[in-house]
């Protein structure tokens, strides 16, 4: 059975918080309040998020820093125990730790710089629309208006000249 196919409505059994649905009273925030007996509850309902989602290049980033850094900590873990047994290990791991905290330091800097080129190339979605774009447009359409009467003052002077050269041949 699809998504589409399940039935929208809320199932019907009562809810009973301290005897409040038997008596008959409306319990307050209850999502099953106003509907109809016999219905069948969702599985499954979407609710809007409330940040949007991640680019696909700074969340491969970002899974790609939690790993490291979780493959980090654990070395460290592994690096203290074989540093508290006792064990030859203990000098090697210390020392490959030091170095995969490096590359963790790095992978967390990696989502920081992908964020920020992202937001550099493809802007940031403001909600409402920020008031510098709106002045940017601004700018924008001014420059084309600019160039347009700089542009066709230009022809009407260059066709100027080439009528007085005609007419003085």
């Amino acid at each position: 059975m699809d998504t589409e196919e399940r039935p929208k409505a809320l199932s019907a059994a009562p809810v009973t918080i301290a005897g409040k649905a038997e008596a008959g009273m409306e319990v307050a925030g209850d999502p099953r309040a106003g509907e109809a007996p016999g219905a069948q509850r969702q599985l499954w309902v979407d609710e809007p998020a409330v940040r949007p989602r991640l680019p696909d290049p700074v969340r491969t980033a970002a899974v790609r820093a939690v790993i490291i850094t979780s493959l980090t900590l654990m070395q460290a873990m592994v690096a203290y125990l074989c540093t508290l047994a006792g064990s030859w290990l203990a000098f090697p791991m210390v020392l490959s730790s030091v170095g995969s905290t490096v590359v963790a330091t790095w992978g967390v800097l990696d989502v920081w710089v992908t964020r920020q080129v992202w937001n550099q190339r493809n802007g940031v979605v403001s909600v409402p629309s920020s008031t510098a774009r709106q002045l940017r447009r601004e700018r924008r359409k001014a420059r084309r208006v600019a160039r347009r009467t700089a542009r066709t003052r230009q022809r009407e002077e260059r066709s100027r000249r080439s009528t007085r050269r005609l007419s003085q041949a």
